[in-house]
């Protein structure tokens, strides 16, 4: 009986010991994921994101405060763009034409000029033209009910909304000034953010184009963009095949700035340079791109989504009927380092709004490295509730490819936890019974005892009565 107990013990033991292990040995395994760190750049401050998934591919020295110079124009256009319709006429100002104009990038606008949201916003973009900023922040400030300060203060509320971190903005077009700052890290959110916007994408893709006749100039005025990755406006060794646009700036206080878009193997990266030497920022960033497209790559969540959530395919298989219900976008993806296991890709509930469509969002994970975050939505199948399914009431959507939602994880947990339960009652009931028979032979044993003394005391006395 001893020997039952003390094998029950030890396979009980065992087991929690094995759940124990995995544990440990599976958050080991994490901490060692490799993760690239990137070549070797002369920029002090740097970082490279990916543009859908947000996922941060390299970063140096990135949440250091640094003066972003003409940068700042990509926030300047994307506020205007949300805010204006591009036809709607721009007029400038005394303000913005004498204060902006100068030893400074323009255009050489005139005190009443008149040109349309769309003309200004391209010559901000393309040929960093401060009047033309300053007149895009007036006519703004000015639609909200208030001034070029309520633009202003627009742009910080902005970058709050978007998560920047270390950011103040107080002018609109980058020029000097010691309470105007930010980032590596919330340039990045601010570029990210802009190309989401489609009218944002063609603007800053664009290399040429041509402002017509206005009210005070009789000629066109042509622009080049100042990007030397996208157009050769200054030289041609920096020209990049992958390049989709970007916006360059410099000032003697913030040194050359450079935020560029690249496109290659189904990747949007964005990179950003900061407080560079010149040609730095150039340079980095085309040894950046070449790193991040070489040495990571896009994994779509469709055809991948057995390994990456263990969800199983659209049949549920043995014993669930129901259809699946769950849907991500086809285009969805993550990104990971080329060498990577999907096995070692995790994922949670995400905190992100869901759109009017969405059911739930998942955040994925390679180790500690937040790789990307997609949303799912309902695609409108009937879901009967049944052992390895829970019941959703039918939404439309797009089509996409199907996940199936099931319980049958919980089902697995829960009849592990019901064995061991089982097999520690088992252990504890055998573990009484023997302490009972035990009680139970000793009481007999020291009855014999008793019941043989009185005996042989009967014998003795009987002996003495004879004798």
């Amino acid at each position: 009986m001893r020997n039952k107990i003390k094998s029950l013990t030890i396979a009980f033991l065992a087991l929690a010991y094995f759940f124990v292990v995995t544990v440990s040995y599976t958050d080991t395994v994490r901490a060692d994921i490799y993760w690239p760190e990137g070549t070797q750049i002369n920029s002090p401050n740097a970082i490279v994101i990916e543009a859908e998934t947000g996922a941060v591919l390299y970063e140096k020295d990135s949440e250091a405060a640094c003066y972003p110079a003409s940068i700042t124009k990509i926030l300047t256009t994307l506020l205007a763009i949300e805010y204006c319709d591009m036809d709607e006429v721009v007029t400038f100002s005394e303000d913005a034409v004498y204060k902006n104009e100068g030893d400074t990038s323009h255009i050489a606008r005139d005190v009443g000029e008149e040109m349309t949201m769309e003309q200004c916003l391209y010559a901000v973009m393309l040929a960093s033209a401060n009047e033309c900023a300053y007149a895009v922040a007036e006519h703004v400030g000015e639609k909200l009910g208030g001034n070029y300060q309520t633009f202003i203060d627009l742009m910080n509320e902005k970058a709050d909304e978007l998560g920047c971190v270390n950011t103040h903005f107080n002018n609109c077009n980058g020029l000097p000034d010691d309470e105007h700052w930010t980032c590596a890290y919330d340039m990045a959110l601010i570029a990210r953010a802009a190309y989401e916007n489609s009218t944002f994408r063609i603007i800053t893709g664009t290399g040429k184009y041509t402002i017509s006749a206005t009210n005070k100039h009789s000629e066109e005025t042509y622009l080049f963009n100042h990007h030397n990755m996208l157009y050769p406006y200054s030289t041609y060794d920096y020209l990049y095949d992958y390049c989709t646009g970007g916006k360059t700036g410099y000032t003697s206080e913030a040194n050359s700035t450079l935020v560029t878009y690249a496109q290659k193997d189904g990747m949007t990266l964005i990179c950003v340079i900061m407080n560079a030497d010149t040609p730095n920022h150039y340079t980095d960033t085309i040894a950046l791109m070449d790193y991040c497209f070489d040495n990571f790559a896009a994994v779509g969540i469709a055809e991948n989504e057995d390994e990456l959530t263990g969800s199983g395919s659209a049949d549920a298989g043995l014993m669930n009927t129901n259809d699946a219900y769950a849907v991500f976008d086809e285009t969805a993806y993550i990104v990971l380092p080329s060498s990577a296991d999907l096995a070692d890709v995790t994922f949670e509930t995400s905190s992100e709004e869901l759109s009017a469509s969405g059911i739930a969002a998942l955040t994925f994970y390679y180790g500690d490295h937040q790789v990307g975050s997609v949303e799912m939505v309902a695609s409108g199948a009937s879901a009967e509730t049944g052992l390895f399914t829970d019941s959703i009431s039918d939404t439309d959507s797009d089509t996409g490819t199907v996940i199936v939602v099931r319980t049958v994880h919980f089902v697995i947990a829960a009849v592990i936890l019901a064995f061991l339960i089982l097999i520690i009652f088992i252990c504890k009931k055998i573990s009484d019974n023997f302490y009972i028979m035990q009680h139970n032979r000793e009481a007999r044993r020291m009855e014999k005892r008793r019941f043989a003394k009185v005996k042989k005391r009967k014998y003795r006395k009987k002996d003495r009565l004879f004798h």
